[in-house]
């Protein structure tokens, strides 16, 4: 299990976290854009991969 570190915002999790960035980058242009709106709201790879999730899963991005 990964060790949940907290950053600003998802433009520092994405500079700091290469995980995190890899992720971003495999991710559909149209969840990273909604992903950059809520810029603020995440903190932490878990948090990028729930919002992720979360949006899949509501069939609002495919």
């Amino acid at each position: 299990m990964r060790e949940q570190n907290m950053f600003l915002c998802l433009t520092d999790l994405l500079d700091q976290d290469l995980s995190a960035y890899e992720y971003f980058c495999t991710l559909d242009s149209n969840i990273q854009d909604i992903l950059r709106r809520q810029e603020g709201d995440i903190n932490s790879f878990e948090q990028l991969q729930h919002r992720v999730n979360l949006l899949r899963a509501s069939n609002f991005v495919e």
